[in-house]
């Protein structure tokens, strides 16, 4: 199995644990993943406020990029990072759907020599392990099931809305199964999609960190050991704040927040490194689970 792959600004830098984890995961399963040469930015922030047609050309650059990689009548690209996705996913439909707005884009395109032909198909990495690999055959790769760890999927506002590609808008479960496949349990919580508050943390910081706050502590109340996601700023804002929300709301926040990508390795046999947990700054304890043929994590 062959696809391109757009790691996208955010796997580079702060997310670069699941970048590594997911690569490290596609190579286990014998997913072949060809980064985009000269790949750029897709324009997930505020620019596309200022000037959308710039902004849906740049992410464009990366569509075209992609067909002039690929020969294939379909070119199947898996971007990771939910602003990316989102973006790019955007930016396809907008050239298929909207003939004045493709025609601009592709105008600019032009001036950098190139065009876009609608050929390239944005994908999530859920779905392709879900509907492409098969959780059948995910599960058949497993060494380490993690059975009895509670799990609280957390997919955020963006890799489902407003374009519901692979799973339901208002409760998806491909996380879920991915959970179920690897020997965990999901647990049933409400708010698996519900705004982690984005980059309030670093603009409005008390609104920010009161969203996050409701997604923790019902996560815990839930009897979640952990919460998984695949967007990098809701990794971010879960995980790095909990200490700033324990002081502030007086309370106790402590449950590590990893990406899908990790915990699916871990079960898969991978190592410590090779899943990047050491970037991690809350650490899973999962002395009870222990490797095929090894001996047990020292988490």
């Amino acid at each position: 199995m062959k696809y391109l792959y757009y790691p996208g600004c955010s796997l580079r830098s702060t997310g670069r644990a699941y970048d590594e984890s997911l690569l490290a995961v596609s190579k286990k399963l014998e997913i072949q993943l060809e980064e985009i040469n000269d790949w750029n930015c897709c324009g997930a922030t505020s620019y596309v406020s200022i000037d959308e047609i710039d902004a849906f050309s740049l992410a464009a650059r990366n569509l075209a990029l992609a067909e002039l990689q690929s020969s294939d009548e379909e070119v199947n690209l898996i971007a990771p990072c939910s602003a990316c996705y989102l973006a790019l996913l955007k930016t396809e439909r907008f050239l298929e759907e909207v003939p004045d707005v493709s025609a601009k884009i592709n105008s600019s395109l032009y001036k950098a020599g190139l065009h876009y032909n609608g050929r390239v198909n944005v994908r999530h990495p859920i779905d392709v392990l879900v509907n492409d690999y098969g959780l059948e055959n995910i599960s058949k790769r497993i060494e380490t099931p993690l059975k009895g760890l509670k799990i609280a999927c957390y997919y955020g506002c963006q890799s489902l809305r407003p374009y519901a590609t692979f799973d339901d808008q208002y409760h998806p479960m491909t996380m879920e199964k991915i959970v179920e496949a690897i020997g965990a349990e999901p647990i049933d919580w409400s708010l698996k999609t519900r705004c982690c508050g984005g980059s309030l943390t670093g603009t409005i910081q008390e609104a920010g960190l009161r969203l996050n706050r409701f997604l923790l502590k019902e996560a815990q109340k839930s009897g979640a050991e952990i919460i998984i996601t695949c967007c990098p700023l809701c990794q971010h804002n879960l995980e790095c704040y909990q200490e700033r929300i324990s002081r502030f709301y007086d309370e106790e926040i402590n449950i590590p927040v990893l990406y899908f990508t990790q915990l699916m390795g871990i079960a898969l046999g991978l190592s410590e490194k090779e899943v990047s947990m050491h970037r991690l700054f809350k650490k899973p304890s999962l002395k009870r689970f222990s490797q095929k043929g090894a001996a047990a994590h020292a988490w």
